[in-house]
C-alpha cells in the first residue's frame, strides 16, 4: 500500500492529477484506510504506468477512459483494446515522422547560422 504522495512520486503524476483520474473513473477502486485516507496498490501503480505512456504520447483522456473501461470489462474486449492502441500508435508514428522532419530542418538552419558566424558545428 502506498500513500498518495508515494504514488505521485512513483508515477510522476501530481496529487491533483491522481485525484482527477480517480474522479473521472480512469483509476477505479482506489482503496481507503479505516480513517478514509486513500492508498494505492501495485496494481494501481501498474495502471498509472500505462496512463503515463498514453498521456505522454498524446492520447486524449476520453480514449484513455475507453481503454480502461474495456480493460475492466474482461478478456472479451482484447481485440477492441488492441485496435484502440494500434490506432493510437499510428498517430504517434505520424507525429514522430513530422518531428523528425522538423528536427532535420532545425539542424539545417543551425548549420546555416554557424556558417554565417564561423561557429564550430555541434556534433
Amino acid at each position: 500500500m502506498y500513500p498518495p504522495s508515494e504514488a505521485a512520486r512513483r508515477s510522476g503524476f501530481s496529487l491533483d492529477t491522481l485525484r482527477y483520474y480517480e474522479k473521472i473513473g480512469l483509476l477505479s477502486g482506489v482503496g481507503r484506510t479505516s480513517g478514509g485516507r486513500r492508498f494505492f496498490t501495485d496494481d494501481d501503480l501498474s495502471w498509472l504506468v500505462i496512463f503515463r505512456c498514453l498521456r505522454d504520447t498524446g492520447m486524449p483522456i476520453a480514449e484513455m477512459c475507453r481503454y480502461a473501461e474495456l480493460s475492466r470489462e474482461g478478456e472479451h474486449t482484447v481485440a477492441a483494446r488492441q485496435e484502440l492502441l494500434e490506432q493510437h500508435a499510428a498517430r504517434v508514428e505520424e507525429q514522430l515522422t513530422l518531428l523528425q522532419r522538423q528536427y532535420a530542418h532545425l539542424r539545417e538552419k543551425i548549420r546555416f547560422y554557424q556558417g554565417l558566424t564561423g561557429a564550430t558545428p555541434a556534433p
